[in-house]
């Protein structure tokens, strides 16, 4: 569970920002039950690729946060994936002793299935043919173009502007 290589490591976490995937259903379903949740350490939940996440977050790669879940710690610490999910477990009043449990080599080992098996049903949750996340609004994310709008009057790649 170790922060990203910098000048943070070390430093206390004394607040959470998880960014999760707005869009997916199993990453809001897992975003209400941790509002839900006693906490020891406040969380603060953020739809990665936002206009706040990347505002707060600058200099972070949002497109790998929309891939997979990121929390970022109040001096710069980043956690990605399964660290990303011990470190809110941590944070959490009634899951601290499970936490430290998966941030041994085996419970890391689970913490890493745990996962992959999430990552494996987004995929399969994703539209046939790419990783372009769609919204209902007409707002498309590619990875590797950013947000595109799609909606009614967009046909091939060129908007009405009224």
């Amino acid at each position: 569970m170790a922060p990203a290589p910098g000048t943070t490591a070390g430093a206390p976490v004394r607040r959470l920002t998880v960014l999760y995937d707005a869009e997916c259903s199993l990453c809001t379903h897992v975003r209400d039950w941790l509002l839900r949740q006693p906490r020891l350490v406040p969380l603060d939940l953020v739809p990665a690729g936002s206009d706040e996440a990347r505002e707060r977050f600058p200099g972070l790669d949002h497109a790998a946060a929309l891939d997979e879940v990121t929390a970022v710690g109040d001096a710069g610490q980043v956690y990605r994936g399964a660290a990303a999910w011990v470190v809110v477990l941590w944070a959490l009043r009634g899951y601290r002793r499970l936490s430290h449990r998966l941030s041994t080599p085996a419970g890391a080992a689970l913490a890493r299935g745990a996962v992959l098996a999430a990552a494996r049903w987004r995929a399969g949750q994703r539209p046939p043919g790419g990783r372009a996340y769609r919204r209902a609004d007409g707002w498309v994310y590619d990875p590797r173009l950013g947000w595109l709008y799609t909606g009614p009057g967009c046909d091939g790649g060129a908007c009405a502007t009224g």
